[in-house]
C-alpha cells in the first residue's frame, strides 16, 4: 500500500520530526549566552535542521518545515514581532538558500553561509521598516561577519548530519 503522507518528498512522521527539533534547537539557541553586543546576532541553529530537509528531502518541504517552525516558535516561545523578523529572515535567506543550491557553485557550507548572512538582510530590512530608518544598516558589517562564521558552523555540522543519515534519507 502507497503512503499517503509521501507527498512532497517524505513521511509525515518526518516533518513533524523535524519540526520538533527545529523547534527545540530555536529554544536551545535562547539558552546559550551569545552576546555580541548587536542586536539580532544568533547561532542559527534551527538552519541546521533546515540545511538538513534541503538537502534530504527538497526544497518544497525544507520550506514547510522552516515556515511551520517559525510560526510555531513564534505562538509557542515569542510574540508577534518576533516572529514578523523571524519570518522575514527565513524566507529570504530560504530564497537565498535554494538560489545559491541550484547555481552548483556552492557545497553545503556556502549555501548555509548565504542563508545566514541573508537571514540578517531580511531581518534588517524589517527593522528599517519597524523604525523607519536605513540607519540600522550600520550593524551589516557584523551581521555580515556573524552570518558569515555561524553559517559556515551550521554548513558544516550539516554535512556531518547528512553523512550520518541512511542512503534514502529522510524520504524513508
Amino acid at each position: 500500500m502507497k503512503d499517503r503522507n509521501k507527498g512532497m518528498g517524505g513521511t509525515a512522521a518526518a516533518y513533524g520530526l523535524l519540526i520538533a527539533l527545529a523547534m527545540v534547537m530555536s529554544y536551545v539557541e535562547v539558552l546559550i549566552p551569545f552576546d555580541l553586543g548587536v542586536p539580532g546576532v544568533k547561532l542559527g541553529l534551527a538552519n541546521l535542521v533546515t540545511m538538513v530537509a534541503l538537502y534530504s528531502l527538497g526544497e518544497r518541504p525544507a520550506l514547510a518545515v522552516s515556515l511551520l517552525r517559525i510560526v510555531l516558535t513564534g505562538f509557542t516561545f515569542g510574540n508577534l514581532s518576533s516572529m514578523l523578523y523571524s519570518l522575514a529572515g527565513g524566507l529570504v535567506s530560504f530564497c537565498a538558500m535554494v538560489l545559491a543550491k541550484r547555481s552548483g557553485r556552492f557545497g553545503r557550507t556556502g549555501v548555509s553561509i548565504t542563508g545566514g548572512v541573508f537571514h540578517n538582510i531580511g531581518q534588517l530590512f524589517v527593522a528599517s521598516l519597524v523604525v523607519e530608518t536605513f540607519a540600522v544598516f550600520w550593524y551589516f558589517p557584523v551581521l555580515l561577519l556573524a552570518g558569515a562564521l555561524t553559517g559556515t558552523l551550521i554548513g558544516l555540522l550539516a554535512g556531518e548530519v547528512l553523512r550520518r543519515l541512511p542512503a534514502d534519507g529522510l524520504k524513508g
